[in-house]
């Protein structure tokens, strides 16, 4: 073993080592690790470790080489090694009290990245930059560690940190790629498990508060704030015949969707969170029993704040933890598929959170956001808006998009917030907002990115579906991108949910005066690929629940839930119902809480229960009721303009050769004996559902001995009539028996 004592002329400048020491070195790859000095000179080894006395060089089976001296008392050690040519070697630590560690160099590895990653990560291209980015447990140069990298362009100086380090930014500060922005680093001797957060020494100087990783793909139970090394998740699936048969012209093929908030689904006796082990095992028999198609959850991307229910998140490739790993929520959709439903999950790209921890200020410029408020401030959620102008910023939310497509088998993305992203004068008055560059409104940015992302998510992952929450009419949202439109598959119809519920709430004698807001929604139904929603949004901030925004005494408030349903199921579009609004709930959601269940005790609430799964069960079995969702030739008024005795009528058509369903609805608590009404075809039909039967809690008014319509007595434009009992507050359909 060689020990050093003459360093003069090989020691890094002392301005050099002053930078490390400091955490101001934005290039400690320059310095550290083994260097050969000048062209010619010799071999020598750099190494930063404050809580070492003494460090050795060793070789690969620990044999020593060249013992480095202290030449400087915060922890810099430099000395020659005494071989002409670079080797592997590994370094022996020693402290003031005799302990003593060992382990690889971090300053020993060469980089991860190639230079194709560099080129497309600068061009905004990488796809799947979660295959470089973030932090990626492997073995490198042969030896076990963690490969972490991240996009911080105008640092000025990038370190992981964790308990392996102790949390000091000094020691593994990070290589920058050129011009790419990206800073990486091996660390040798961590993997799955190990909690970090970068360090960023800010374009001004400052360092920011610590970051967790953009692209981490675990993190630790809020409120901690740590990421965690995870790497892609690792899980054996079991739905490949489910990926390949799903897909196809999915507005032709029954859609109900049943709309779950994970941590108040259901709850323990003593009030926690069910994992999503044990949410997949009750959700399924659940969700199977009721005849939905698909579960949507709200956003399970991790959030910091329970309370924003993930609409604010900060981990774009982040199951939320509070439910277990990412493969526990891999194996939640794998056993889902398993039953046949699919899974939708709300994307969130329109805004995030000012927590320090997250993406705001990142590298200490406005780099992910916009720096103007006036762009990059949302005063409504007081959260930040993407700079969706920024090839690096677009792609990475491209990625996070293609993530949980590809990765996790999901089969949509219902995007939040379309109509934010569209509009730059969203929720802003005159002067708060900056017009783009043809002087007009819309956000030019935003509309390109959504286009682009919806065109990767299907090359990425064909089959699956994109889905906007939009408000506005904003034309072609669910166009292609090729016809001029934004390129999603599905748009959420928003104004039918807020004339219709405005129209039941109104007392049934007054109803006469607002019969156009049942039947507006007919009139641009079709200009675009709609599901109905009675989402979250509407039994939250003092709006109630389903059933107490009906009028009425008890009775009435449970037959005008039941006769809604029953329109909405009827009604062109699909379907989407926001979890205990299946049964009636009476208070409102509280997302602390879980749904109340022991509600089902009672007949009443069991009655809207069953109605919904009966429901479900027709409109997949009757191909009137779906195949057609999209299209007008699905639909024909048989009389809309009841106005005086607030009746709803109307034919529902499949493909040709399958039998049509009348749909008739009378939002008035008054029995309508011997209704007649137009018909397509003279025969017998049959009441295949009626949301006044008793076993729904209705008062009973059915038509069980048949209906027999003829063609003596033409009506409403149609060939036949037929003469029925219809119910008071009801909904009845109808079909060639």
């Amino acid at each position: 073993m060689t020990t050093q004592t003459d360093i003069q002329g090989t020691a890094p400048p002392h301005s050099e080592i002053e930078a490390i020491l400091r955490g101001r070195h934005g290039d400690p790859f320059r310095q550290l690790g083994m260097h050969r000095v000048g062209e010619d000179g010799p071999l020598v080894v750099n190494v930063f470790a404050p809580d070492a006395t003494e460090v050795t060089v060793t070789d690969t089976k620990g044999g020593e080489i060249a013992r480095l001296e202290l030449i400087d008392r915060e922890g810099f050690f430099h000395g020659r090694v005494g071989r002409d040519a670079p080797f592997a070697y590994r370094l022996k630590y020693r402290n003031h009290s005799g302990h003593e560690w060992s382990g690889a160099d971090p300053y020993s590895f060469g980089p991860v990245l190639g230079e194709m990653d560099e080129h497309l990560l600068a061009e905004g291209r990488h796809e799947e930059l979660y295959r470089r980015l973030g932090a990626h447990p492997m073995v490198h140069g042969g030896v076990e560690g963690t490969a972490f990298a991240v996009w911080a362009p105008n640092a000025r100086r990038v370190s992981v940190v964790g308990h392996f380090n102790a949390w000091d930014g000094r020691r593994h500060a990070m290589r920058r790629r050129g011009a790419t922005g990206v800073w990486e680093i091996f660390v040798p001797g961590i993997g799955q498990g190990e909690i970090y957060k970068f360090e960023i020494l800010g374009a001004y100087g400052q360092v920011q508060p610590l970051k967790a990783d953009p692209v981490g793909f675990a993190a630790e139970v809020p409120p901690a704030q740590a990421s965690v090394v995870h790497g892609l998740p690792r899980h054996e699936w079991t739905d490949d015949g489910w990926i390949a048969a799903r897909g196809g012209d999915m507005t032709t093929k029954p859609v109900s969707v049943y709309e779950v908030h994970l941590a108040s689904w259901r709850r323990t006796l003593e009030n926690g969170m069910l994992d999503y082990g044990e949410i997949a095992r009750q959700l399924i028999d659940y969700v199977t029993e009721m005849g939905f198609t698909h579960v949507e959850f709200l956003p399970v991307t991790e959030h910091p704040f329970s309370g924003s229910w993930g609409y604010q998140p900060v981990g774009m490739f982040a199951p939320t933890s509070r439910f277990g790993s990412p493969e526990d929520f891999a194996g939640l959709v794998d056993s889902l598929h398993g039953a046949g439903i699919g899974v939708i999950v709300d994307w969130v790209p329109a805004h995030f959170p000012t927590d320090a921890h997250g993406l705001g200020q990142f590298d200490g410029t406005a780099l992910y956001e916009h720096a103007d408020p006036r762009q990059g401030f949302h005063k409504d959620w007081n959260t930040l808006i993407y700079n969706f102008g920024r090839a690096e910023v677009a792609n990475f939310l491209r990625a996070s998009a293609t993530y949980w497509l590809k990765e996790f088998h999901v089969d949509a993305l219902r995007v939040d917030a379309v109509a934010s992203m569209l509009y730059l004068d969203y929720s802003r008055n005159d002067g708060e907002w900056i017009p783009n560059r043809y002087g007009g409104r819309e956000n030019l940015d935003a509309i390109e990115f959504l286009k682009r992302t919806n065109q990767v998510a299907r090359d990425y992952a064909p089959g699956a579906l994109t889905i906007a929450e939009e408000s506005t009419a904003w034309p072609g949202v669910s166009r292609p991108v090729d016809e001029g439109g934004l390129g999603f598959d599905f748009k959420w119809n928003m104004g039918w949910m807020n004339d219709t519920l405005r129209y039941m709430a109104e007392d049934p004698i007054n109803r006469k005066y607002h019969h156009d807001k049942m039947t507006f929604g007919l009139h641009y139904a079709f200009s675009e690929n709609f599901i109905l929603p009675i989402s979250h949004d509407e039994v939250v901030h003092g709006k109630g629940s389903m059933l107490g925004k009906m009028p009425g005494d008890d009775w009435q408030r449970f037959a005008n839930l039941r006769a809604y349903y029953g329109f909405m199921w009827g009604h062109p579009g699909k379907k989407l119902l926001f979890m205990g609004s299946e049964f009636g709930q009476g208070r409102e959601w509280n997302h602390d809480q879980s749904l109340d269940w022991h509600l089902l005790d009672d007949a009443r609430h069991e009655g809207v229960r069953a109605l919904v799964r009966d429901l479900n069960a027709l409109y997949r079995d009757l191909p009137a009721l779906h195949q057609r969702d999209c299209r007008p030739d699905g639909f024909r008024w048989i009389e809309g303009g009841d106005a005086e005795g607030s009746v709803f009528s109307f034919l529902r058509m499949g493909e040709d050769g399958t039998p049509p369903v009348a749909v008739i609805s009378n939002m008035t608590p008054v029995v309508r004996e011997r209704f007649r009404l137009g018909l397509p075809q003279a025969g017998s039909w049959q009441e295949r559902l009626n949301s006044d039967a008793a076993v729904y809690g209705g008062s009973g008014v059915t038509n069980e001995g048949g209906i027999e319509a003829d063609e003596s007595q033409p009506m409403h434009g149609l060939p036949a009539s037929a003469e029925i009992d219809l119910p008071p507050l009801a909904t009845v359909f109808l079909t060639p028996a």
